[in-house]
């Protein structure tokens, strides 16, 4: 195997301070309708943060259906759409609150949310700059540009084996929800490898049990 950066976006693009027109939404509602009597803009609403976005405030809010103060994996996933109008997939969102859980309780608070919030628009901003045809997914050659573009050497068939692993809908494409997933696991696993390969060669020698290790650490550290 051979790799260079990590698959994250560049983490300097521009982030917009309101909620685009994708991503966030309840059930029933339009991509980005805000639920339930949005408040304007320029009201603080009670309770607020200093310096938080009111946007992000009441969206958490409004997420945040047993006001615990704090949002699960579940919560979460009420608040989000792919391109098809369908909630992310249960994966996606373990891995996101995973990634954004300082005290690993499985819940993130206001401000993890917000970082959150500023993470899924930009891989928005990253999957619409490969979805070349305007589709609303990414196909195995799309997906390819994307890995190549992070700084991956992989082989046309591992993406042809990714998308035919990921494809829910029979259309040998993937979804946003599930392109989040595939780059954040392969960047995990890429960081494992990585601790190994100290000669940063591409080539490493394991154990079965390190083998093992590696995997269990990506699929249960993440809570």
């Amino acid at each position: 195997m051979a790799y260079h950066q990590s698959g994250y976006p560049h983490q300097n693009q521009q982030y917009g301070s309101a909620p685009p027109s994708y991503g966030y939404g309840n059930p029933g509602q339009g991509p980005g309708q805000p639920p339930y009597g949005y408040p304007p803009q320029q009201h603080l609403p009670p309770g607020c943060p200093p310096g938080m976005d009111p946007t992000i405030f009441y969206w958490f809010q409004s997420v945040d259906q047993d006001r615990s103060g704090k949002i699960s994996a579940a919560e979460l996933r009420t608040a989000l759409m792919n391109n098809k109008m369908k909630q992310f997939n249960h994966e996606t969102c373990r891995l996101m609150i995973g990634m954004f859980d300082k005290d690993r309780d499985g819940c993130i608070d206001i401000h993890e949310f917000a970082a959150l919030w500023k993470y899924i628009q930009d891989w928005r901003q990253c999957f619409d700059s490969f979805d070349t045809d305007r589709s609303g997914n990414i196909d195995a050659s799309e997906l390819s540009r994307a890995f190549s573009t992070f700084g991956y050497r992989l082989s046309m068939n591992f993406c042809n084996e990714i998308v035919r692993r990921f494809d829910r809908t029979s259309m040998n494409t993937i979804d946003f929800d599930d392109f989040i997933q595939v780059c954040v696991m392969l960047r995990m696993l890429t960081d494992k490898f990585r601790e190994k390969d100290r000669n940063q060669s591409g080539h490493i020698q394991l154990r079965y049990e390190e083998f093992l290790e590696m995997v269990l650490d990506n699929t249960l550290n993440i809570v």
